[in-house]
Order: structure tokens, then C-alpha cells, then sequence
């Protein structure tokens, strides 16, 4: 049973690492952004609000997500564990988590921070918007996202940490070397 969070700078590869770490502890990645886009890409009512949250650069509100996020892990498959990404991403969200996870007993086994380059995290995101056609991921929007970033939920690695959960692990570099830096970590923190 692992339960976990990973978090880092939106390009720093965690839904890549995300869907690795799930395989490797037969637990589903969640992924709040995944969630997002296919309402969008079904113009659901929640789609075409956060289609217009988005593509300004913003992040979409607390209540929403905390709510969405809460609906996923009352799920049977979450049951023996889950990898949260791209929640929680305020201290509000941490305390929403908290109190899901308490009123079901569970507690979080570790919490994962992909520590980038910034000006790295930018390349690869403009690299991405190309390849897939991301609209919302101009250059501007994309230093906007690291700025919202770097002020809400950044500070979420020292109040994790403060809980002695947090697994920083350096996110560049060829997906199979990042992906062996996690799995030694965590098996030195489940060990």
C-alpha cells in the first residue's frame, strides 16, 4: 500500500513519473490536470469553466478541485492507495486532503517534490505546446503558471516536510534515470 502525492513546476515530468510509480505499486495516478482537460474536451459545464481559468493562466479554485479530488479517492480502486498529482497545490488543499484522508484513517506514506530548472521547465513546456498543440501553454502563460507556482505551492515542501514526508528528487535528465532517483528514494523511505 503506498499513498502518496508528487509535486513540482508544471513541465517538471510528473505526469511521465506519475503513471511509472502507479505501475510500479498497482495504485492509480490521479491526476487533477488529466481530469480538467477530458471535461474540457467533452464541454462539460466544469470543461468550459476551467477552459476559461486556463487558458488566462490561472489555476482552478480550491472548492472545485478540493471536491473533485475527494469524489476520486472514495473509489474502490483508491482503496489500496494512490498517487495524487497536481493536488494538493495550496495550504487550503493540504488541510481539505487531511481531512478526506483522516475521516477514511488513512495517511499519506510520502510526498514526492521533482525539484527543476525553471528556465528549463519553460523549454520543455513550449516543446510540448508544439508537439500536442496546447494552446494554453504560450511562453507567457507558461512563466505565469511557475510564478503561481512558486508562490502557493512551493511553500507546500517545507509543511510537508515539517510532517517528515517529503522526498525531494532532482527531475532532470532522461526519463529512465529520473524514474530510478524515485524509486531508490521511496524505497529508502518504505524500507
Amino acid at each position: 500500500m503506498m499513498r502518496l502525492i508528487i509535486f513540482g513546476p508544471p513541465g517538471a515530468g510528473k505526469g511521465t513519473q506519475a503513471s511509472r510509480i502507479a505501475e510500479r505499486y498497482g495504485i492509480p495516478a490521479i491526476s487533477t490536470g488529466d481530469i480538467f482537460r477530458a471535461n474540457i474536451k467533452a464541454e462539460t459545464p466544469l470543461g468550459v469553466q476551467v477552459k476559461e481559468i486556463l487558458a488566462s493562466g490561472g489555476y482552478v479554485s480550491d472548492e472545485i478541485t478540493n471536491a473533485i479530488v475527494a469524489d476520486r479517492l472514495g473509489q474502490a480502486d483508491c482503496e489500496p492507495g494512490f498517487l495524487l498529482d497536481g493536488y494538493p497545490r495550496t495550504a487550503e488543499q493540504v488541510e481539505a486532503l487531511d481531512a478526506v484522508l483522516a475521516e477514511s484513517g488513512r495517511r499519506l506514506d510520502a510526498v514526492l517534490e521533482l525539484t527543476v530548472d525553471d528556465d528549463e521547465v519553460v523549454g520543455r513546456l513550449l516543446r510540448r505546446a508544439e508537439i500536442e498543440g496546447r494552446a494554453d501553454d504560450t511562453e507567457d502563460v507558461v512563466r505565469e503558471r511557475m510564478a503561481i507556482y512558486h508562490a502557493q505551492t512551493a511553500p507546500l515542501a517545507e509543511m510537508y516536510a515539517a510532517r517528515d514526508l517529503l522526498v525531494q528528487v532532482d527531475g532532470l535528465g532522461d526519463v529512465d534515470e529520473v524514474s530510478a532517483r524515485i524509486g531508490e528514494a521511496l524505497d529508502a523511505r518504505t524500507s
